[in-house]
């Protein structure tokens, strides 16, 4: 038996329903609608969350808490990520989103302090924890925050 000799099993495989292609096609006419009602006219569909006039789940559901429309979420980055620019002497934004730490850039950069570093770099981000300021200023760098 070779590949070309497969074949698939009988019945297995349909022929597509081919609608509105005039009534000999033996759908035409209404092309599988119906007569009139509702999904029979042209834009005759509700929305996603509609059910048939009742309250909608998400409007019965109760809600609870704040969403701040205005929220700024941070891109974050780690000392302990600085380690891949060791040649560099200073690293930006642009720096970051080359070498892949950061995917997709949201209200800024955020520098937090985990990790450790032992060699003097000039970092520029959007946001810094005192504490990673504190590691990058110990071993000789410096931490520019841009407005």
């Amino acid at each position: 038996m070779k590949l070309s000799d497969l074949k698939p099993v009988e019945g297995s495989k349909k022929k597509r329903k081919r609608v509105g292609r005039g009534t000999g096609s033996g759908h035409g006419t209404t092309a599988t609608y119906g007569h009139k009602g509702q999904r029979a006219r042209s834009g005759g569909t509700k929305g996603k969350g509609f059910e048939g006039g009742q309250m909608p789940l998400t409007r019965r559901i109760p809600k609870r808490g704040f969403k701040n429309p205005f929220r700024k979420e941070y891109s974050i980055i780690k000392v302990s990520d600085l380690i891949r620019f060791k040649d560099k002497k200073e690293v930006g934004i642009e720096d970051f989103i080359k070498s892949g730490l950061i995917k997709k850039l949201k209200s800024g950069i955020k520098l937090l302090s985990s990790g450790d570093i032992d060699f003097p770099i000039k970092v520029k981000v959007h946001k810094a924890s005192k504490a990673a300021i504190d590691k990058i200023k110990n071993s000789g760098g410096d931490v520019e925050v841009i407005s």
